[in-house]
């Protein structure tokens, strides 16, 4: 099952010659520079590769409306006899369509799932932007809050890399039972600087910014990465745990990457996000 990166980063000269002189021309030119930036970010890909059906899993189509009028495509995977709904963030590449392998893991679990594509991503329609983005979260969180009260089940958020600034960015929501954050970051400056260290990329601090989101998340969090993640640092997860508040449990994936952690993790992974969301409570939806 094609897997596409959960963070794509443009790493060449002419990038970088680009970010400088967007950076020196800035503040004239915020319209410019917010197209820029996300331009660099996102990585929408409009064609599916597949379903859920053609791997044998039990699927239904959604659409999500957003409050400023679009329509997002969604996969509704119902599983027997379920706990807990889980809203799957993906990341900044590809589409619903490159996560099959993940969501056959976890219904195999048996959790019913509601993956989404942002807007501009496979089906949904608009163009994405930050904005966008926050936008789109607020609206799946809406449609995996109606899926759990129908089902009697709890609400658990799932971001990956970018998704997790998605995530995080409904996650203080009294209704959210638990947050699963897996190789995520603190914000776009954060990873500026780590990939593209030039004068001003600080700036960008206030940009995707979960490090000044999450004190705000009260529900127990689960924080997953590889320490060899070359794209998203080990240390900007530790960061971005570090400033949760309690409850929250860390994991360490030794010996991943940034795309490679539920390959790696194995059976300890398995074990441990069950064992988190199996003592997540169950009321409050």
């Amino acid at each position: 099952m094609p897997r596409p990166p959960s963070l794509r980063i443009r790493r060449n000269p002419a990038w970088a010659l680009g970010l400088i002189l967007t950076l020196a021309s800035a503040m004239g030119c915020g319209m410019a520079w917010d197209s820029f930036i996300e331009s660099q970010i996102f990585f929408p890909d409009k064609v599916l590769v597949g379903d859920p059906g053609s791997f044998g899993l039990a699927y239904e189509d959604q659409w999500i409306e957003t409050e400023d009028g679009l329509r997002l495509h969604a996969w509704w995977l119902p599983a027997a006899g379920a706990r807990t709904v889980l809203v799957f963030f993906h990341g900044n590449a590809g589409n619903i369509s490159h996560r099959l392998d993940n969501l056959r893991h976890l219904q195999a679990w048996g959790l019913s799932v509601l993956i989404f594509d942002y807007r501009g991503y496979g089906k949904s329609q608009g163009s994405i932007s930050e904005k966008g983005l926050y936008a789109d979260s607020r609206a799946a969180l809406q449609a995996g809050l109606k899926r759990a009260r129908e089902n009697n089940c709890r609400l658990a958020l799932f971001g990956r890399s970018l998704g997790g600034v998605a995530a995080v960015s409904v996650a203080d929501q009294p209704q959210v039972a638990g947050v699963i954050l897996e190789s995520t970051f603190t914000n776009l400056g954060d990873m500026a600087k780590v990939h593209f260290p030039l004068p001003g990329v600080g700036r960008l601090r206030n940009r995707f910014n979960s490090l000044g989101r999450i004190p705000g998340v009260r529900a127990p969090k689960l924080f997953i990465h590889g320490d060899r993640d070359d794209i998203v640092p080990f240390e900007l997860g530790q960061r971005l745990y570090q400033a949760a508040k309690e409850p929250k449990t860390w994991l360490t994936l030794t010996g991943a990457g940034h795309n490679d952690t539920y390959d790696l993790g194995g059976e300890a992974y398995f074990q441990k996000v069950r064992e988190f969301l199996d003592r997540l409570p169950t009321s409050g939806i």
